[in-house]
């Protein structure tokens, strides 16, 4: 692959400028987001031709007979003056033409301390035997490094043997020599998520990685394979931990719920909800999550159905190790990590929580 020389340019000077996404869209200026923000990387607009070129050259030959049919998730690397970097990317249509968003990934996987994931939870998930495990969050919320991080949390404890189905794959496990991870990428190695988790049950896995699960199908095979032995790690697009339950049920049929809502209270024991907000000095943003552990009230309240009793489920959890977003936004905030008008943005019910 021979790199197209401006959006090389673009690509290495996003490290410098901590950017965390680039943004290609024909007749705009390269824009990065950098914390949160977006911020001109040039002063002269892009158009079609330049832009296509640019894309044309990064996207992989599996790929490419693709391109101007619908998106494209992919990731590469950037051999930068003897230091390898990678991005992942997505290439899309609008109007007729192309335009793509580049977000780099970390050279290293973090750890669970450095993403500020709190490291008893950590501990928790990565002993669990088997079950049902959802990381969920609105795009960009780091869903996909803190999975990448307690995948690493195994695969350096060691024994486990790992399969991973992402879309597109962006960290690079390291071999440690004891364990065995398999990667596989949608598109490219697998036709879908659920194909892959169908095939992954027959490699002897102790632990799945399920990049998304979005359809009915994956989501019944990650279930049962959840119910069957295995430790399954997945990411679902909500907002809180009690949207992921709703959402999951949603997937199926009316006439399943009952069944749906049993399965799954018995094969999930956690889930997380994500939120990056900004820092209160600047600098990278900060990880705010909720949690929610799969505890007598929270799977009696699955089982039957109220599923609006789980917010108080999670409020009276703490010995389980539960707490709500505001709770972790109220820490946040009192370690002077985040600020009180942030605090307040986020929080799920913002006047109850400036008044305490």
């Amino acid at each position: 692959m021979h790199m197209n020389q401006s959006l090389q340019q673009l690509l290495d000077a996003m490290h410098d400028r901590e950017a965390s996404d680039l943004h290609l869209v024909p007749g705009y200026r390269p824009t990065y987001r950098v914390n949160g923000e977006l911020t001109a990387a040039s002063e002269a607009a892009i158009d079609d031709v330049a832009l296509k070129t640019m894309v044309e050259s990064v996207v992989p030959e599996a790929l490419r007979g693709r391109l101007g049919t619908g998106d494209i998730d992919f990731a590469f690397p950037l051999d930068s003056a003897g230091a390898l970097k990678r991005f992942r990317a997505n290439v899309f249509n609008s109007r007729g033409s192309l335009g793509a968003c580049f977000r780099a990934i970390p050279e290293n996987i973090p750890t669970l301390p450095e993403l500020g994931f709190a490291t008893e939870l950590g501990v928790r998930m990565t002993s669990q035997k088997d079950g049902l495990i959802l990381v969920t969050g609105i795009t960009g919320s780091g869903k996909t490094t803190s999975l990448a991080a307690l995948i690493q949390t195994l695969n350096t404890k060691g024994g486990y043997r790992i399969i991973t189905i992402e879309e597109p794959i962006e960290y690079i496990y390291p071999q440690t020599g004891i364990s065995i991870i398999t990667q596989r990428e949608v598109g490219v190695d697998v036709l879908s998520f659920y194909e892959g988790l169908r095939s992954g049950l027959r490699q002897d896995p102790d632990v799945i990685l399920v990049g998304e699960i979005r359809d009915m199908e994956t989501a019944q095979l990650a279930i049962s394979a959840a119910e069957t032995g295995h430790l399954i790690f997945a990411t679902m697009h909500t907002r809180d931990a009690k949207g992921a339950i709703t959402r999951m049920i949603d997937l199926f049929p009316t006439e399943r719920h009952d069944d749906i809502r049993t399965q799954l209270s018995m094969s999930l024991r956690f889930v997380v909800a994500q939120h990056l907000l900004p820092a209160a000095r600047g600098g990278r943003r900060i990880l705010a999550m909720e949690v929610m552990t799969a505890s007598y009230p929270v799977r009696n309240a699955i089982r039957t159905g109220k599923i609006e009793s789980i917010d108080s489920a999670i409020q009276s959890g703490r010995a389980e190790g539960m707490f709500t977003l505001d709770t972790d936004l109220r820490r946040l905030m009192e370690a002077g990590h985040i600020t009180a008008e942030t605090a307040k943005a986020y929080a799920s019910d913002p006047q109850e929580f400036a008044m305490r």
